[in-house]
């Protein structure tokens, strides 16, 4: 076991550091074809005339490249704000697409598949063997050592992972240009796919798909024991590769709008916007099908099915989210915080957000039908709208949502953040058959239960006064049940009016 482990683990830190040095083997070359293509039309005498010092010069790395292009840019916007010239200033952001095709060398040809095996190829297979070394264990979990390795308790590696994934989000959201090269690395598969080029959206929709399924496997090892794991877990991987990855992608090839299919509003925050609804509506019965669907999901499918099943049939077994931070953040759920005082945190949070984006829906629409954008005289619906999108989007949902697993918990973002996830939580605590029964005489006082409670639950409190568990929080993974050595709990449904709380 200890051979394989060790082989997993050589052959993912090979594959991950291949993956980085793709980040330097492109070169960069200017063009005034590549201005043309990527700037609008209104802005490419300008853009030119900017970026003249670069055409044809070749520039060995990105970063020299897009500090020339972005300075250009910015010292023309500066001229303009100094001469109070507000329409002249040019607000699009080129820098991302013009470095992509800009880009030379061996990610730019057919040699782009060698990289492709040499980084995903040996980092999956790494990963797939050091999940499989846990086969050779027998079933049952076991968290040796959760609370002192370095990996999983705060420490370096933890540490490490953590300040890795903040600055892939940062740069994913805010500065992309810096991962063209990552993108080129998928741009065969998206363009077999949806027949066109690779954005920085699909490079993410790959990584979140692979990562899910990769350490959804590792979840399928470790949890063979428990039933109610296995089948959770692949619904996971299911619903992340074929509604959230694969259909939307071949949706695009079919000319229909980009959807996932199993994202819900409020957590689709951007469902009714605008021009989100105008690009259903122009694509004919399909894209009313998409618009008429989403609703019914949010308005119907979410009471109806979480009167009946809790909010664990979507936050456990189809959310995205979800499955990335049972999959991924697995090994670090035992950090969330466990104290009264994060719960009453938890509370106000989450429910401002959900406050924040139901408000902020309500504009949107009076704004697609009145026309006007501003309500009262001082809300507007536009700034409002891209004020969530940053703060709550962006910022909560990725940077803090995934970045900080190795040092909240695998749940940051759904616990604190998840707006669905209130809306979810508001029907399970009080009209919901779900619950989670304990059975407080056979309680050993282990305290596995609470430890390992993503949500921040403590469980055991609950099993020794044989009282249910049917918190607003809980999204019904299972774990604690997974992790008793006596039975204590158990996931149930039946009569509303017979939980015991």
């Amino acid at each position: 076991m200890k051979s394989l482990h060790r082989l997993g683990l050589v052959l993912f830190i090979t594959g991950f550091a291949c993956w980085i040095f793709t980040l330097t083997l492109s070169q960069y070359r200017l063009t005034d074809a590549i201005i043309d293509q990527v700037v609008k039309t209104e802005h490419k005498a300008v853009v030119h005339r900017q970026t003249a010092f670069m055409k044809d010069k070749l520039y060995s790395n990105n970063w020299a490249f897009i500090k020339d292009f972005r300075g250009a840019i910015d010292a023309y916007n500066a001229d303009m704000r100094a001469k109070k010239a507000w329409s002249e200033v040019i607000y699009d952001n080129y820098t991302f697409d013009v470095a992509k095709r800009a880009s030379l060398g061996m990610l730019t040809t057919g040699n782009v598949w060698i990289w492709f095996w040499l980084s995903f190829g040996l980092a999956t297979l790494g990963g797939l063997l050091y999940a499989w070394a846990g086969t050779k264990r027998l079933p049952g979990i076991q968290n040796n050592r959760q609370y002192r390795h370095p990996a999983t308790d705060r420490g370096w590696i933890g540490i490490s992972v953590g300040v890795f994934l903040i600055g892939f989000y940062i740069a994913l959201y805010f500065y992309p240009e810096y991962l063209t090269n990552w993108v080129l690395l998928v741009d065969p598969i998206s363009r077999a796919l949806n027949a066109g080029p690779a954005s920085r959206w699909f490079l993410y929709g790959f990584l979140y798909t692979l990562v899910i399924l990769v350490m959804g496997i590792r979840m399928l090892i470790n949890y063979r024991h428990s039933r109610y794991q296995q089948l959770r877990t692949l619904s996971v991987m299911f619903f992340q590769t074929a509604f959230a990855f694969l259909i939307p992608e071949i949706m695009q090839r079919l000319n229909q709008p980009y959807q996932d299919l199993k994202n819900i509003w409020p957590l689709d925050y951007t469902f009714f916007f605008d021009y989100k609804i105008n690009e259903k509506l122009q694509a004919g019965s399909l894209g009313i099908f998409m618009l008429v669907w989403g609703i019914v999901l949010a308005l119907v499918a979410v009471p109806v099915m979480t009167y009946f099943f809790g909010k664990r049939w979507y936050c456990s077994w189809v959310c995205g989210c979800g499955g990335l931070a049972e999959t991924l953040g697995d090994p670090y759920r035992h950090l969330s915080d466990k104290t009264l005082k994060a719960w009453k945190a938890e509370r106000v949070i989450v429910h401002g957000v959900l406050v924040f984006a139901v408000v902020m829906t309500l504009l949107v629409l009076y704004t697609y039908f009145t026309g006007q954008s501003t309500v009262l005289g001082f809300l507007d619906s536009y700034s409002i709208r891209s004020t969530y999108g940053l703060y709550v989007g962006s910022i909560f949902a990725g940077v803090v949502g995934t970045g900080f697993y190795p040092l909240m918990g695998n749940r940051v973002w759904c616990r604190f953040g998840c707006p669905l996830a209130a809306y979810l939580g508001l029907v399970q605590r009080f009209k919901s058959r779900f619950r989670i029964t304990t059975n407080g005489g056979q309680c050993i006082s282990c305290g596995n239960c609470s430890a390992y409670c993503e949500m921040g639950i403590d469980v055991r409190a609950y099993a020794q006064r044989g009282q249910d568990i049917v918190r607003s929080s809980c999204v019904g993974c299972g774990i604690c049940s997974a992790v008793c050595p006596r039975g204590v709990l158990n996931l149930e449904v039946g009569p509303v009016s017979s939980r015991k709380i």
